[in-house]
């Protein structure tokens, strides 16, 4: 397992990590065997926005003696009602809600304190303006969370966050079908099997919203990286062709500001499944070249710092120049942290000879060289 910095929390969490809804379906005993192949293959950090009681219990009584080994995601607004799960911003159920977290976890705080599932600007309007940002950053005062995040499924909502400084993290919708769905404020659409919109093109907002993520030290946990496991069957895919956990896993990896992947077992052979990430080759990983040859894809010209543009013969890290040449043109004026990272680079673009052997192994017809002249220009 593989390890990243979670934007700038401080906090260091696995590529891999575990999303706790499958787990409801699980009794305590398939709950813990599931937790413990976790651990075992090195996942440390855990999302919990399930309000219902047992699977609050089974996770909390899983981690018993062992709570210094997870990072926890635990969502403020998801409570219990009636018997069921409701999202709510009223004041005395989301407290209520979050006490019992506390409680069934057998914990006295929770490190990523999550606003829970923010997709209306409305709503998020209300949360920042209202008792529920207040209540969420008293909480953080007292040590009873650790640091403020969010969830969402839009990118509208994600950047205001981000741009906002009152959250250090986000949970966010991440797949290579999603990220070319247009700005939408319906979380049906996640959850649904029409991807008919998903190969007009790839959505800058999107694109845009990871960059500024990156630039800003908001990282990003993933949810829905296989979108329910549709991206495995060519039948299902919009690209009209299948990809492996292993490619889906990759291309949210190598998204700006992602740290980590949360995944949702129903058995520890599908632990195993996404673990195997860590030592795969990188014939295995490659989804840009699946996506290249589908009958329907739409990534044309688009960099996904995939990396295949390599070897270079000047062996320049063409992926991570194009990745900070593109975190420097969202400011009017170069940011120093991007000019510190480029600084320190082994080779720069300006060591570019315009061989273009790059762009003959690119599977999105990236203009290399160019780029590579204009980077230089711009981050000397």
């Amino acid at each position: 397992m593989h390890y990243r910095q979670l934007g700038n929390t401080g906090l260091t969490v696995s590529e891999i990590g575990l999303g706790g809804e499958w787990l409801e379906r699980h009794s305590a005993e398939k709950c813990r065997e599931i937790m413990d192949h976790c651990e075992r293959a090195g996942i440390n950090i855990l999302d919990c926005w399930m309000s219902a009681p047992q699977v609050r219990s089974n996770i909390g009584a899983a981690m018993r003696g062992k709570r210094n080994k997870w990072i926890i995601q635990g969502h403020i607004g998801s409570t219990w009602q009636g018997g069921q799960y409701v999202r709510s911003r009223e004041m005395n159920k989301v407290k209520e809600a979050f006490e019992d977290l506390l409680c069934r976890f057998e914990t006295d705080y929770i490190d990523l304190g999550m606003i829970h599932y923010v997709d209306q600007e409305e709503d998020w309007n209300g949360i920042v303006n209202g008792p529920f940002l207040a209540y969420v950053q008293e909480l953080k005062r007292q040590g009873r969370i650790r640091h403020i995040g969010m969830s969402t499924h839009n990118p509208f909502i994600a950047k205001l966050a981000a741009e906002s400084g009152l959250v250090e993290m986000m949970l966010f919708s991440v797949n290579p079908a999603f990220d070319m769905l247009p700005v939408n404020g319906d979380a049906e659409v996640y959850f649904g099997d029409d991807f008919s919109t998903a190969v007009d093109g790839i959505s800058q907002e999107r694109v845009e919203l990871y960059k500024l993520c990156e630039q800003k030290g908001v990282g990003i946990t993933v949810m829905k990286g296989y979108a329910g496991g549709r991206l495995f069957d060519a039948q299902r895919s919009p690209f009209g062709v299948a990809l492996t956990p292993v490619q889906c896993l990759h291309y949210c990896l190598t998204r700006p500001a992602v740290a980590s992947v949360m995944v949702g077992f129903d058995g520890t052979w599908q632990i195993d499944e996404a673990a195997a990430y860590a030592e795969a080759s990188d014939e295995e990983k490659d989804y840009a070249s699946v996506l290249a040859r589908a009958p329907r894809h739409a990534y044309q010209g688009q960099c996904t710092y995939c990396g295949h543009c390599k070897p270079c013969p000047r062996d320049i890290d063409i992926a991570m120049v194009n990745k900070l040449y593109d975190l420097a043109l969202m400011q009017e004026t170069v940011p120093d942290s991007v000019r510190d990272h480029y600084r320190v680079m082994k080779r720069h673009a300006s060591d570019c000879i315009g061989c273009r052997a790059c762009e003959s192994r690119c599977p999105f017809g990236v203009k290399i060289a160019e780029r590579m002249k204009k980077a230089a220009g711009l981050l000397g």
